[in-house]
């Protein structure tokens, strides 16, 4: 008997939510039921349209979102910004759990692990999977998979391992988010200007968690975490084709490390290059080709290194880690509907193969 298909909406239509679509719209086993969105502006859109997708899906965006949680979606991605907004991003997603729906996000770092958040932000949500019978999963976008289970499989092979370092190199040339780039990352502002992205404690806030996944996989005790910044200002003025002009001594790259210390020395490192122009910074790591690479370094016997470029087809090259990072939540949805109700972490949700998505010829 073919299993019934699961319906899902996507909440938000950025980076994220548009990506979300089109992975949803591939999938074997889920159905789009919904978009939220909450411009006026997308309100009455077809999904298709939205996600840049060359046909309509005959689902149109709503910014009623309990009109759209009222239909008891099985399954929600959440795509809403939770960067500057955390409190309220918890909130809708305890809406939807309310309802019965597994929901899946990047959108509130401190979940990354689950087991070791606050009680004020896991209570809340224990509450509402005991209320509604949903659940939720929440992996990052730079990518997530990169930053525990891509490492964690690799270790495998592995005989000894002095240093795992899992890192992302990323120039944002043709990264069209200029509200994060220019302020979040500090990029084109002086350099006395204190981006909020490294600012004391939120390095270890964001990724902290999945230093924490590692360990706890590899049977490792964190002593501490530990934080490192470094800057490089401009030494020409840039243009960008998608956010305009970022000045000559202005802040050009922005490198900075979250590392687990076990017995006294950094053994689980998650190292972030960026970059708005290839020029700034070019003795720190350079992707092999490209925008940008995920890149995981083994440092022991052997010495194991991976390098994954992804890019996708319906936007510029930049958003291929977006939408690995989206396939990653949205290939969890089947698993974590067959599953008990509860809050799961990227260790819980296995990675399976990609069963019925090859594309069909002429699509």
């Amino acid at each position: 008997m073919t299993a019934p298909l699961i319906d899902t909406v996507v909440w938000g239509t950025g980076n994220i939510g548009r990506a979300a679509i089109r992975a949803i719209e591939a999938h074997p086993r889920l159905r789009l039921s919904g978009v939220i969105v909450h411009s006026p502006d997308k309100a009455g859109r077809d999904a298709g349209e939205l996600a840049g997708l060359d046909r309509e899906l005959g689902i149109t965006a709503s910014t009623d979102v309990d009109a759209v949680l009222a239909a008891s979606p099985k399954a929600l991605v959440y795509a809403a910004s939770g960067e500057v907004r955390p409190n309220e991003a918890v909130d809708d997603i305890i809406k939807a759990i309310r309802v019965g729906a597994v929901v899946v996000t990047p959108s509130v770092y401190a979940l990354y692990d689950q087991r070791n958040a606050p009680a004020d932000l896991r209570d809340p949500l224990l509450a509402a999977v005991k209320e509604g019978g949903g659940s939720l999963f929440v992996s990052g976008v730079d990518p997530g998979w990169g930053n525990d289970i891509l490492p964690l499989l690799i270790s495998g092979v592995a005989t000894d391992i002095d240093v795992i370092r899992c890192q992302e190199i990323f120039d944002y040339t043709t990264y069209d988010q200029p509200d994060s780039v220019r302020w979040l990352v500090g990029m084109g502002q002086p350099m006395d200007y204190s981006p909020p992205m490294v600012a004391p404690g939120i390095p270890t806030m964001v990724w902290g968690g999945q230093i924490r996944l590692m360990a706890r996989a590899l049977g490792a005790e964190i002593e501490e975490i530990r934080e490192t910044v470094a800057r490089r200002e401009l030494e020409e003025t840039v243009t960008t084709k998608l956010m305009g002009d970022f000045e000559k001594g202005t802040q050009g790259a922005l490198r900075f490390e979250v590392q687990g210390i076990i017995s006294g020395a950094p053994r689980i490192v998650i190292e972030h290059v960026t970059r708005i122009h290839p020029s700034c910074a070019p003795d720190w790591p350079m992707p092999p080709t490209g925008d940008g690479a995920h890149r995981v370094i083994i440092e022991g016997n052997p010495r194991i290194e991976v390098s994954v470029e992804a890019t996708d087809e319906n936007e510029n090259r930049s958003a291929g880690g977006n939408a690995t990072a989206v396939g990653r939540l949205v290939g969890a949805i089947d698993w974590l509907a067959e599953a008990e109700p509860g809050l799961y972490d990227a260790i819980d949700v296995p990675l399976r193969p990609a069963v019925g998505k090859f594309a069909k010829p002429g699509a």
